[in-house]
């Protein structure tokens, strides 16, 4: 119930150049394996001119499909690299394809090795990401007096905070992973003297993504 996923939303792009050789890297959100497929078509088509369209993708909550490919370079010097760092994020449901021009210049299967995988970091690092996790939502209304503490402990403990609403009291809508809501709630109580009021919802799963919490 508490286990996460983690992935990107969309696409992101990076590029880097060794010795006059340009590595362009493409990610992109994937939900299967045809779908993985059907971008790298797209991206050979995009870049038609170019020598090699490298590859590398995990697919499914359990990292079920993982598959690298490169497409012509020397073997384990593209796909491969591309892949470890894909999994060294713990990336879920996302394809790495890194376009080659060929500047001239052999790179030897070491500078490849750290082209091919440096191409990927650099379009992380333009990513978008999106962390879907499992939680419960909490309700907690209380005045504006313990409106204030309320929001300072949410933030001391990182608890994330759904919605606001203002009106005769302040209602706001947390989400507490499961092992946590019997504690945070409890916290609320203390720190109110039974003042809040706490509703507890149904178990739901939810995106965080760069920090706003969007229902699934």
């Amino acid at each position: 119930m508490s286990e996460s996923r983690k992935t990107i939303v969309g696409t992101a792009v990076g590029e880097i150049v060794e010795k006059k050789s340009r590595f362009i890297a493409e990610l992109a959100h994937v939900e299967n394996e045809a779908e993985a497929e059907a971008f790298l078509a797209a991206q050979k088509k995009k870049y038609y001119d170019a020598r090699h369209h490298c590859s590398a993708f995990v697919v499914g909550s359990d990292f079920e499909i993982v598959r690298s490919n490169d497409d012509g370079e020397p073997g384990g010097s593209a796909g491969r690299p591309m892949l470890t760092v894909l999994q060294g994020e713990e990336l879920h449901d996302v394809i790495a394809v890194v376009t080659r021009y060929f500047g001239g210049t052999l790179l030897g299967v070491g500078g490849l090795i750290r082209a091919y995988s440096g191409a990927v970091k650099a379009a992380l690092e333009n990513a978008v990401y999106r962390e879907v996790r499992q939680g419960f939502p909490v309700k907690v209304t209380a005045n504006y007096n313990d409106d204030g503490k309320l929001k300072y402990m949410f933030r001391q403990q990182e608890i994330l905070i759904m919605n606001t609403v203002y009106g005769a009291d302040v209602e706001t809508t947390i989400v507490l992973d499961p092992e946590a809501v019997d504690r945070v709630m409890a916290a609320v109580t203390d720190l109110t003297a039974g003042r809040a009021v706490m509703e507890k919802g149904e178990a739901m799963a939810y995106s965080l993504i760069e920090g706003e919490v969007v229902p699934e």
